[in-house]
């Protein structure tokens, strides 16, 4: 496993996403550790669904006010909000996907990245 500052910061990330997550009843949050993976482009995954657009944008609000509230950090970059059926939210070394459950299903992202780490949490 990798230990440094950065993956130690990282992880700490990872955790507050998935705390806003839990606040809003994602559906089986999973965080894919991609940090032993040479091809990856972010240290963490961290995936969940809900069944309506409307609970995918609570669930990706809360995830963005949960981690500046704890880390003032704002995600580089946001796909999907039209739609709300694949949110995207890039905080650089942790990319945050929020599915609606029917997309989740068709993407199969953790089967993309069968060789990460991947450990799941319920929701609060």
């Amino acid at each position: 496993m990798v230990k440094n500052k950065k993956s130690g910061l990282s992880t700490h990330l990872s955790e507050v996403v998935i705390h806003g997550m839990q606040e809003k009843k994602g559906n089986e949050i999973a965080r894919l550790d991609l940090r032993n993976i040479h091809s990856s482009l972010a240290d963490y995954f961290v995936i969940c669904h809900a069944d309506s657009a409307v609970q995918v944008h609570a669930l990706a609000r809360s995830v963005e006010e949960e981690v500046y509230k704890v880390l003032k950090q704002e995600p580089w970059r946001k796909e999907g909000l039209e739609h709300g059926e694949w949110i995207l939210l890039d905080f650089v070394d942790v990319v945050v996907h929020i599915f609606k459950t029917e997309k989740r299903k068709h993407f199969g992202i953790e089967d993309l990245w069968g060789d990460a780490e991947t450990e799941y949490y319920q929701s609060a």
